[in-house]
């Protein structure tokens, strides 16, 4: 019989990121296992299914899409086997309080390093105090767990430089790989206006932590357009910076998730200059419908893209090195999609549900 788990986010539907669609994803294939995963999250405009548990909350005024709720547990949560958070904040610290008041076992997902986000939410002489006290907190939550999950090897360095004791392992949020899969992009080129020859893009959040600016300042001098999904805080930006470089670069807006397969699909190479991903999912998603990813030699994307197999890495914030990795992707296109596509398995959201459903069995020993 599957573990009954109770999940505490600060981040989910309607809100888009990566962290929102894995808690999602994670809970339909627990269940589809025959097991319950409820979620506690904050409530916004969106329509709760069964299991589903919204708590009173407010917009976070520093950070766009985001929300602070009142941390507690609303009636019908799931009496729990294990409760497992994805986030150190409000909804989180409530799973913690609801952990210990059951006398389960605590997990935690650690999906973001918060400290890394403060320069963008805060004046700059705040920056160092901040962050100090971000890591502090950090550290103190982690160490209630009884596990922490981090999606790359990488990450769970970082939770050990932090200091916390507390076991860490490696686990990928996964990738549906029956819904990311190479599709005919043909119509969406034609309903988004998009011109033949090389497409290069990128889709996400456009936040100025994840240096979007590289990308267009590298589109000045490439043969090839440049296509943005998404949205965020650094659009307006973005597309000043375009027009002042004169690049080919267009902006698509927010895209449907049902989209997305056709947005990777039409690229032939996807760019992703962030040096503070957790894994990079996107770059994963792109990875399963065959394009391959250049991102920065930095944070994740260091494990999750494969110089010469999947893509290629350049030095953070190097635009022309960034250039050069992407024509030289270009370039060789279709062996690098080959070994893409080979290696689907590898990244699936069901091979990180076998290793979720191991990781719950040993917490419950």
């Amino acid at each position: 019989m599957q573990p009954r788990v109770a999940a505490f986010t600060d981040t989910y539907l309607p809100t888009v990121n990566g962290a929102t669609y894995t808690v999602r994803t994670w809970r339909e294939r627990w269940q589809a296992r025959g097991g319950r995963m409820d979620v506690v999250y904050p409530d916004a405009d969106y329509d709760p299914e069964p299991g589903e548990h919204p708590v009173a909350s407010l917009d976070f005024p520093f950070y766009e899409g985001y929300r602070v709720a009142v941390p507690y547990v609303p009636r019908g949560v799931v009496t729990p086997d294990v409760v497992h958070a994805h986030s150190p904040f409000s909804v989180g610290v409530a799973g913690y309080r609801y952990a210990r008041t059951h006398d389960a076992p605590f997990v935690v997902s650690y999906h973001t390093p918060t400290s890394e986000y403060v320069e963008y939410v805060a004046p700059d002489i705040l920056t160092p105090p901040l962050e100090r006290v971000s890591e502090r907190w950090e550290r103190w939550f982690l160490e209630r767990a009884d596990l922490v999950l981090a999606p790359s090897e990488r990450t769970c360095e970082h939770v050990r430089d932090l200091g916390v004791a507390t076991p860490t392992e490696a686990l990928s949020n996964g990738v549906d790989v029956e819904f990311f899969a190479p599709t005919d992009a043909g119509e969406f080129r034609e309903r988004h206006d998009l011109p033949d020859g090389p497409l290069v893009g990128y889709t996400g959040r456009h936040g100025y932590e994840k240096r979007l600016r590289d990308l267009v300042d590298a589109a000045a001098d490439l043969d090839a357009t440049v296509v943005f999904g998404g949205d965020g805080p650094a659009r307006d930006d973005l597309e000043a910076r375009a027009h002042e470089v004169g690049a080919d670069v267009r902006f698509l807006g927010f895209l449907e998730r049902e989209e997305l397969p056709a947005f990777y699909s039409a690229l032939d190479v996807f760019a992703f200059p962030s040096p503070v991903e957790t894994e990079g999912l996107v770059a994963l998603e792109a990875n399963a419908c065959g394009t391959p990813v250049v991102g920065a030699d930095a944070g994740a994307l260091v494990e999750t893209i494969d110089d010469g197999e999947t893509g290629y890495h350049f030095p953070v914030g190097d635009v022309a090195a960034f250039r050069d990795a992407i024509r030289r992707a270009l370039a060789e296109v279709a062996s690098l999609s080959e070994t893409c596509l080979e290696r689907r398995e590898e990244v699936s959201v069901s091979r990180a549900i076998d290793q979720l459903e191991a990781a719950y069995a040993r917490v419950l020993e």
